[in-house]
């Protein structure tokens, strides 16, 4: 589908017809989403450029993400699908900024368009270029991306509670973990990729001067977040090695009951051997009260052994 948004006046208006984008001025915006192969070459010949390969587009070498030539900035960036209910891939979205026009070819789709189109609709007068739209493009993404920051560090922040008071220390609580390792890896990620693209930007000549003083926020922001991601990181890495650390008290703890339970019976184990032996003459043995002796001498080790463990404060 072939979206373009043109200035009209002071509105902001789309057109979804190639026969009517044919006839229009003053376009801002054009958005290929799941574009065929006939309407990406039509794009191509009326605006005279030409849009990367799909494995150009997932490339990760510098020399892929970000190219000038003939006037025209190009630029690869990966966008994340967000999900209320989990951690969505990113997918590759190309741009191309020729003079005022932004070209954008995506096959996902995420809200991060949707939230720009109805800004686009809102604040009509702060979208003058292509230049706009896409800082509106990266500065939503980002905004989305510093919110699930942020939801990774309140899960951080239950989970060390829940060691804290509960100390849960199932296997399911690791797993949590490494979900959130997990996503906080493939944020940071996305993050990384746009922090490169966009100081790409700020070097450009191509790029509007008017517009790098913007620029320069959105790299602040990008900043202060790989700079939280690395502190989840940390938290997240110190709240594993807490967990191990009590499981593995846990599992000592149960081995000292064991050991202690198996030392506690050892001398009564040693005096019923010793009055079960085949011989024929044990003292005490032929004895009306041998039996009695036996359990008394049998208890009397076991108190003995406990009273030496509780002086030793080991139970």
């Amino acid at each position: 589908m072939v979206r373009v948004y043109y200035k009209e006046g002071k509105d902001i208006r789309k057109e979804t017809s190639l026969d009517e984008i044919e006839e229009l001025e003053d376009i801002m915006w054009v958005d290929l989403q799941n574009a065929s192969e006939k309407d990406e070459d039509w794009i191509e010949g009326h605006f005279g450029l030409s849009f990367q390969t799909p494995q150009e587009v997932i490339e990760i070498e510098s020399s892929s993400r970000y190219i000038e030539r003939e006037q025209t900035i190009i630029a690869n960036s990966n966008f994340l699908k967000i999900n209320p209910e989990k951690m969505e891939e990113a997918y590759p979205v190309a741009f191309q900024l020729k003079e005022t026009t932004l070209f954008t070819l995506r096959a996902g789709d995420s809200r991060i368009f949707a939230d720009t189109v109805r800004k686009m609709k809102i604040s009509k007068d702060q979208f003058h270029s292509g230049a706009d739209v896409l800082l509106r493009l990266f500065e939503t993404q980002i905004d989305y991306e510093a919110d699930l920051v942020e939801g990774i560090a309140r899960n951080i922040t239950l989970i060390s509670r829940n060691l804290t008071t509960d100390r849960q220390t199932d296997s399911n609580s690791i797993l949590i973990i490494n979900g959130l390792q997990e996503q906080t890896m493939t944020l940071r990620e996305g993050i990384i990729d746009k922090q490169r693209v966009l100081s790409a930007f700020m070097r450009s000549v191509l790029f509007p001067e008017d517009r790098k003083d913007r620029l320069k926020i959105v790299l602040k922001d990008i900043s202060s977040l790989l700079e939280y991601t690395s502190f989840n990181f940390e938290r997240l890495e110190y709240l594993q090695n807490t967990l191990m650390n009590l499981i593995t008290l846990e599992q000592n703890q149960i081995i000292k009951i064991f050991t202690v339970f198996s030392i506690v019976f050892l001398p009564p184990t040693l005096v019923a051997s010793i009055f079960g032996m085949n011989f024929s003459f044990i003292p005490g043995l032929k004895t009306p009260v041998g039996f009695y002796i036996s359990l008394f001498l049998m208890l009397m080790s076991s108190l003995g052994i406990i009273a030496y463990f509780r002086n030793k404060r080991w139970i």
